[in-house]
């Protein structure tokens, strides 16, 4: 489905009934490489709600700049537009940013905060990292996330827009503010693998500024916790039920 918000055309999909949840994907990705291992569970209790955002999946790009808070004002509009006045959020990676600026400009909107493998500044992430935005491309996207974009954006004309729109976002990412983090009244939960892009130390400095509770899988990377297909899938058990009690509690 399409809902127009303001020059956005946001494409979401929309599962199951219960308590409102919102999952927000990382980047470069889709609703299903991001969450389809965990979805299905997620659905049997919660009305689910995954958006993807400008610049990705079926949502294209659009001549407006891409940016964090951006995403989170054009989530909040398609909440409302839903008639979701409350809503539990789950955001992997770059979703994790888009879940805490959401967070921290529409708190009312804001339950409960699961964060993935997210970051809130440069020095959570290796500097090479950055110094890859520099001259990525988009022979650089792993095969799982290219297949799944050729899928839902037929034409490259409009992949490469949308590319460029992705690494500008990066090359463009300030930092959060701590004080913008210790704002969030939302009880949050912080996920990490102990071998994931970020530190497990910046994890655990987040979740302190977010009073959250932190869990670290071992010997997992960057969403494999989360049977995520962005980092080639792994055994999403462990997670579900962490981010399911918490979200009980």
């Amino acid at each position: 489905m399409k809902a127009s918000i303001g020059p956005l055309p946001m494409y979401y999909e929309t599962y199951g009934s219960g308590r409102p949840l919102l999952l927000l994907h990382g980047a470069g990705s889709t609703v299903q490489t991001t969450f389809g291992a965990i979805l299905p569970a997620l659905a049997e209790h919660h009305r689910v709600i995954a958006p993807e955002q400008q610049a990705h999946g079926h949502t294209p790009a659009i001549d407006r700049p891409l940016t964090f808070e951006q995403e989170a004002d054009d989530t909040a509009a398609l909440l409302e537009r839903l008639g979701v006045d409350n809503v539990d959020v789950i955001g992997f990676s770059n979703g994790g940013i888009v879940a805490m600026q959401l967070a921290m400009r529409h708190p009312r909107l804001v339950h409960k905060l699961v964060v993935c493998s997210s970051y809130y500044g440069h020095a959570g992430m290796p500097p090479q990292f950055w110094e890859g935005m520099g001259h990525a491309t988009l022979a650089n996207m792993p095969p799982t996330l290219m297949r799944a974009f050729e899928a839902a954006q037929p034409d490259p004309a409009m992949r490469q827009r949308m590319f460029e729109q992705q690494v500008a976002l990066m090359q463009h990412f300030t930092d959060i503010p701590d004080a913008s983090l210790r704002a969030i009244t939302a009880p949050a939960l912080v996920l990490v693998g102990d071998h994931d892009v970020m530190s497990v130390e910046h994890a655990t400095s987040l979740a302190h500024l977010l009073r959250a509770q932190l869990i670290v899988f071992p010997g997992a990377g960057h969403g494999t916790y989360l049977g995520s297909l962005d980092a080639g899938g792994g055994d999403p058990t462990a997670a579900r039920l962490a981010i399911e009690t918490f979200l009980d509690q």
